[in-house]
């Protein structure tokens, strides 16, 4: 960390924004395998705010959280904002399907940002729908899930997925999920609602894996998956939420979940983690190119919808 801070017997001040912030326990590794600390954490999720914050706004989030590092007790997912937070941490109250509220924390700016990720929250998972629409989803997630450590089984069905999109006029955008696979992204303009959401992104994929039934599967269940890669439409209902772009992994290396461009996916050393913590250097060359700069305008779900099922039925 650097710009704006100094010690104290509290942990270190820094300034972000308008916010004066403590870091508390900088030096507390958080990442035992790896060397890296809370320090590191907050210092890259305050250079990488710039990018990530505009993914994050007006978004509820939910919050996975290691205050004793990666691999300790307790670790936990978080969808409360906690009760501790200072009143300029923004909280959402959004409706439970079976009756209630949460409240969520909302990340609408960079000091936000550093001040979850002091509360030692590693990976931010946000919600596809916004507080102000929580029923119309503008994104839509299809996730793509290895069976083992394979990239190039998912780079494969990346491009599948892709050409299947452009057939009903869709265009996705990639990142890495920091973990195994890869996130299909594409952006809407929140028209529809999450059943007529998810039921296309399922039709999607039934329909891909119809296609390459050896390669591809929907199951659900693992033990019906065999060796084929996995099509995951299921972060698509209501509630549901997906890492966000330049999001860290609670993984060993500290992998980031990073925007891609398509032409990266042709690069034979690129895999699910290959932008990490480790190399701070990399991911902040990598924010600077900003391949999701210029992303394709949202587009409506019902025309694609109609074009997709006249693809099933062979038309």
């Amino acid at each position: 960390m650097s710009g704006g801070q100094g010690a104290g017997e509290d942990g270190e001040r820094l300034r972000v924004g308008r916010r004066a912030l403590t870091v508390h326990r900088p030096g507390k590794v958080l990442y035992p395998g790896d060397g890296l600390t809370k320090g590191d954490v907050v210092g890259y999720y305050r250079a990488v705010a710039p990018h990530m914050v505009p993914h994050l706004r007006e978004r509820p989030l939910m919050l996975e959280r290691h205050p004793e590092g990666v691999g300790e007790q307790p670790h936990f997912m978080q969808k409360n904002a906690g009760a501790h937070y200072p009143g300029w941490v923004r909280r959402a109250p959004m409706a439970k399907e079976g009756g209630g509220t949460v409240d969520h924390p909302v990340c609408d700016d960079a000091a936000t940002l550093v001040y979850l990720a002091d509360q030692a929250a590693l990976t931010f998972h946000r919600w596809l729908s916004t507080v102000g629409r929580p029923h119309h989803p503008d994104l839509l997630v299809l996730d793509l899930d290895p069976p083992g450590d394979d990239f190039a089984a998912v780079r494969e069905a990346a491009l599948r997925f892709r050409d299947l999109l452009a057939e009903v006029e869709l265009d996705p955008l990639l990142m890495t999920t920091g973990s195994r696979g890869l996130h299909l992204v594409v952006r809407l303009d929140g028209r529809a609602g999450h059943d007529t959401v998810r039921a296309f992104a399922q039709d999607a994929a039934e329909l891909l894996a119809s296609r390459h039934p050896d390669r591809l599967t929907t199951a659900v269940r693992k033990g019906r998956r065999g060796d084929r890669l996995f099509l995951d439409s299921g972060r698509n209902a209501y509630a549901q939420t997906a890492v966000a772009p330049w999001s860290l992994r609670s993984r060993p290396g500290a992998p980031v979940a990073a925007p891609l461009t398509w032409e990266q996916l042709d690069d034979p050393g690129l895999d699910a983690r290959t932008f990490s913590l480790r190399d701070p250097d990399g991911v902040h060359a990598h924010a600077a190119s900003r391949p999701w700069a210029r992303p394709p305008r949202p587009r409506g779900i019902a025309a694609a919808a109609r074009r997709l099922e006249k693809l099933r039925r062979g038309g």
